[in-house]
């Protein structure tokens, strides 16, 4: 009998070599990445969210037509030189790979590079437009510059043109003390290094061991765009638009603009510019304080001869010093010579007016006086002690009435006559029978003593302790009670 035949679809289906899942996309991986091992891939970065709380960063880039996913290991994403941004235009370099895990194909990027100066002036006016809006660019929140600061701090380079441009210039025009805060100018880490400068400066102590200087200059040479990117960097911005100290800007050259200038208070053309800005000419103040000086000594000298001219004048109109006091000298001559007479009357005056003052005199009438108040204060003495006296007997009587009163309230009466006071083991009185349980300890107070009792049931023959306590001298007596 002849086998039953098999469809020819059915004979590939059954040739073909079976894989795993793992094993299939394993095959892809390798494929992708050895046909795609390095590739520049231009497009717009989209769903970046920031890095991930593990340091790698996961975005996509897209086009017009298509997306890819596109992911920045942590090692790569610390040296970046720019940082991804969402809606900038890029051109990515890494290689493609998969990820088995959701069957996605994706780039591993390793450099990215703004897809020419428009992408970044696109994006640097993006930011200016929002910053704006916060208001960190208006002319109210500018300060003016002080006109002699003390302290000068420059946040550059520490070895480059710029700092030493700097210096000789103020050095020219007017020596002081320059505090430099170190800061790279350039590349990645400029925005971050620059911005913790400005906030250092402001958090140092105006009397402290390191000045906290009056006038802060941010400088940098010329550059490319994106050579000076890291001054449109947000954090420095709202560095320089929060710091309490003035600071210039002083970033490129005169054609050069970036965000820094537009937070700063005022914006210098050059480093060199800057350094003028700062400081007035030492020379030309001391040629100003000189011509002052000389004209306040050519005014005082005027001044005093005017007065001396006006002063001889007026003393040559006066009358002389003997014909000013001639008269005032006859008036006290003669006042002098009634005072004398005047005295002597006076003295003859009341001379007399004291002898008739003596002769009336005499110490026999001051006796009758004396005698009267003697006798008055005898008389009082004799009532203020009948009073004292009436007073104790009455409080005496008083103190009678309220013992004899308080005896006969008192209970201690009540037990001579048969009674007795029953108090439970808390030392509480006990007024009803119904309180009472049997085995419990109570107190019986008689007119001689104290017992102490237990309770029995039913007339039933119950175990007493009695204790028996008179006056002050307590005694004990145990026995059974039946």
């Amino acid at each position: 009998m002849a086998e039953p035949s098999i469809p020819e679809e059915d004979k590939s289906q059954s040739n073909a070599l079976e894989v795993s899942v793992s094993e299939i996309s394993g095959k892809l991986k390798r494929m992708v990445e050895d046909t795609f091992g390095h590739v520049r891939v231009r497009g717009e970065i989209t769903g970046y969210r920031g890095p991930h709380s593990s340091g790698h960063m996961y975005f996509a880039l897209k086009d017009e037509r298509a997306r890819i996913e596109a992911v920045v290991w942590r090692g790569v994403a610390n040296k970046l030189k720019h940082k991804p941004e969402e809606g900038l235009e890029v051109i990515a370099s890494g290689k493609l790979t998969t990820y088995p895990g959701s069957s996605k194909y994706q780039i591993v990027i390793d450099n990215i590079e703004p897809a020419g100066a428009g992408a970044l002036m696109a994006l640097l006016e993006d930011r200016k437009k929002k910053l704006a809006a916060e208001g960190l660019f208006v002319e109210d929140r500018k300060q003016l510059l002080p006109y002699m600061p003390k302290v000068i701090g420059v946040i550059t380079s520490p070895t480059g043109a710029v700092i030493r441009d700097v210096l000789h210039r103020i050095s020219d025009r007017f020596p002081l003390h320059v505090l430099l805060w170190p800061a790279r100018v350039q590349g990645e880490t400029c925005g971050p290094e620059v911005s913790a400068a400005v906030r250092g400066f402001n958090a140092l102590e105006k009397n402290g061991p390191i000045p906290k200087p009056d006038l802060i200059i941010v400088a940098r040479g010329g550059g490319s765009v994106e050579d000076l990117w890291g001054f449109n960097d947000e954090e420095l911005i709202r560095a320089v638009a929060d710091s309490e100290i003035p600071v210039i800007s002083a970033v490129g050259h005169e054609t050069d603009w970036t965000l820094v200038d537009l937070a700063a208070d005022i914006r210098a053309p050059t480093p060199t510019g800057a350094a003028e800005m700062a400081v007035p000419v030492k020379s030309d103040l001391e040629a100003h304080v000189a011509s002052l000086n000389a004209r306040l000594n050519s005014g005082l000298t005027r001044t005093l001869e005017n007065a001396r001219t006006s002063l001889k004048a007026a003393g040559r109109g006066m009358p002389t010093p003997d014909t000013l006091f001639s008269m005032p000298r006859r008036q006290l001559d003669e006042a002098t010579t009634r005072l004398t007479s005047g005295l002597i009357l006076a003295t003859q005056k009341k001379q007399i007016h004291f002898q008739g003052i003596q002769s009336r005199l005499n110490p026999n009438l001051l006796m009758p006086v004396v005698q009267r108040r003697s006798q008055e204060v005898g008389y009082l003495h004799n009532r203020l002690s009948k009073a004292i006296s009436t007073s104790q007997e009455r409080a005496n009587l008083r103190i009678g009435q309220a013992t004899r009163l308080l005896n006969s309230y008192s209970y201690t009466n009540t037990l001579q006559r048969g009674y007795a006071v029953v108090r439970d083991d808390a030392g509480k009185l006990v007024t009803l029978s119904k309180k009472i349980s049997d085995g419990q300890l109570h107190e019986l107070e008689f007119s001689d003593g104290r017992v102490n009792v237990i309770a029995g049931n039913n007339g039933a023959k119950s175990k007493t302790l009695a204790k028996t306590k008179k006056q002050s001298t307590p005694t004990t007596n145990q026995g059974d009670l039946f």
